[in-house]
């Protein structure tokens, strides 16, 4: 096997990011070549695993090789070295396609004001770039991606198009809530998927396996591997179980190589005109970080002293409750709407924004229903026909809704190596230092208070929130762009102030959380980075 890998853009990372630019780049004619830590998936194989695993939690269908490790839910201080005074709790995989593979495939554009939040609301920072620029990359990253969502809607976002399919059909659940919610201040409104509501792009439309999370058994829903399919056809090559360890600096202030180790043990170099980094916001400022070197002593990318600084969540607050009538959950995707209307205003001013997502799945995640519904009912002495009715009736009133809340940027929010801990790659691990901002606790609480009034409204009983502030699984931060290299890891075109031919892709990128799930942003940016990465290429 060479030990040498050659292209005219590197990149490291399978993810929806890299995967969507790869493509695109391929396409134009460039030689392009991936790293990726993790393997190839077996869907069939991953649906199996998944099946039989005891403790089923996002990960679990995959594999967490020593040489390409990952956070994992119920274990998530085995990776993350913790240094508080919170937890940080999202996770996510390394494999070929990234972790688009358990997504759930909320495909949110961000509104107008959440790249103005410093101006309009003096809080935080803005981006370098306003909404109206991003419409098109948002435009055409839902048609990349297959979304299905109800062009009349919205949902607070202006577009200049359609959607590409229809929205997926929403549930009884989705039906009685919202009538319920008629008149009230919650607008209930379907939610834009990146799932097939018919035929499209190769793939089958989704049958409501309702397991998103961890896994689409039949790819109704969209992963990168997609992206990575069309980057091969188009001459793209991908080295999996490949670890990009290193950047390396040249006498010119470019990144001339990148060192990697294969999981067998071997190394090697690989060089590109440009190198994309795309490991999303944990892996991309670990490896930045460990590449400190002469001419980078803080490491790549870094003059500003922001790499790894300002890891954003959003922070989740999670509720459930019992409905007076049957309403029938565990039917269809996990998520088919949602409460889009808080999600700004000039209460921003004094509290995080949040969006209220409404879930299909009743009590799954709070208490591990239906199977803890039955035995709790078989615990209290039920047998036979009685326990068959009571667990009925039970899991047909449940509901679940939790708030993905906007999270500060903080400086102090960063993600550091470990000076002690390394993992089978000798890389350093991850540390992490994470807390949540005044700002954003005041969101979490007038979330609980608003979830208080969805609840009044649909007249529901035995209502719970849980105490714990929940991870929604998304990684934001660490490797800001901005306006200004003294404040900012990239510009406005995701390419390093430091290094003209390094470019960072990624929700990494994201100067603030917003409120909606990074997905179909980190699409757009990567789609609108595309020919500032070309143009580098071929300048070289």
């Amino acid at each position: 096997m060479a030990n040498d890998i050659t292209s005219d853009i590197l990149i490291i990372g399978t993810g929806i990011a890299g995967a969507i630019a790869g493509a695109k780049l391929a396409e134009k004619g460039l030689k392009v070549a991936f790293l990726e830590s993790g393997k190839r998936i077996d869907r069939f194989d991953a649906v199996e695993k998944f099946w039989n695993a005891k403790i089923k939690v996002p990960e679990s269908p995959y594999p967490n090789d020593p040489t390409a490790p990952h956070p994992v839910t119920h274990r998530i201080e085995d990776y993350y070295q913790q240094m508080g005074p919170e937890n940080f709790k999202s996770t996510y995989i390394k494999v070929v396609g990234g972790t688009t593979w358990h997504w759930l495939g909320t495909t949110l554009r961000n509104v107008p004001a959440d790249f103005k939040l410093k101006s309009l609301y003096g809080h935080a920072v803005d981006w370098p770039f306003d909404y109206d620029l991003l419409e098109p990359f948002y435009l055409a990253a839902e048609q990349e991606i297959g979304v299905a969502g109800d062009s009349s809607e919205d949902l607070g976002s202006p577009r200049s198009g359609d959607f590409p399919m229809p929205m997926i059909p929403v549930t009884y659940l989705d039906k009685q809530i919202g009538k319920a919610l008629e008149g009230t201040k919650f607008q209930l409104r379907a939610t834009p998927q990146g799932r097939n509501s018919t035929y499209h792009a190769d793939r089958p439309e989704c049958c409501g396996n309702a397991s998103c999370i961890p896994i689409c058994p039949i790819q109704a829903k969209y992963d990168a591997t997609v992206h990575v399919r069309q980057a091969e056809a188009a001459g793209a090559i991908v080295h999996d179980q490949t670890t990009a360890t290193r950047l390396n600096l040249g006498q010119d202030g470019k990144i001339a190589s990148v060192d990697f180790r294969r999981a067998d043990g071997s190394t090697g170099t690989a060089t590109g005109k440009v190198v994309v980094v795309a490991a999303h916001g944990i892996e991309t400022p670990r490896l930045l970080l460990n590449s400190a070197q002469d001419g980078a002593a803080s490491g790549i990318a870094n003059s500003s002293d922001q790499v790894g600084r300002n890891l954003m969540d959003h922070p989740s607050k999670l509720s459930w409750a019992e409905t007076p009538e049957p309403v029938w959950p565990f039917r269809g995707p996990l998520s088919t709407s949602g409460i889009e209307n808080l999600r700004d205003g000039d209460f921003r001013k004094d509290h995080a924004a949040f969006r209220i997502e409404v879930a299909n799945d009743g009590h799954a995640w709070p208490t591990g229903a239906p199977l803890s519904t039955a035995a709790d009912l078989a615990a209290q002495g039920l047998r036979g026909a009685e326990l068959d009715a009571a667990i009925k009736d039970a899991t047909s009133r449940q509901i679940r809704i939790s708030s993905l809340v906007e999270q500060s940027p903080d400086p102090e929010n960063r993600v550091t190596l470990d000076p002690d801990k390394k993992d089978a790659n000798g890389m350093p691990l991850p540390r992490i230092h994470y807390s949540y901002s005044d700002y954003t606790r005041a969101g979490l609480d007038a979330a609980q208070q608003a979830h208080d009034e969805v609840f009044a409204a649909i007249g529901a009983r035995n209502i719970n929130h849980s105490p714990d502030i929940q991870g929604a699984g998304h990684i934001i931060g660490t490797v800001r762009m901005g306006s200004d290299a003294k404040s900012a890891v990239v510009d406005g075109n995701l390419r390093s102030f430091d290094h003209s031919n390094l470019f960072v892709l990624g929700s990494g990128t994201f100067p603030t959380s917003a409120t909606a799930n990074p997905s179909l942003t980190i699409a757009a940016l990567s789609l609108r980075a595309v020919d500032a990465i070309a143009q580098s290429a071929r300048q070289d």
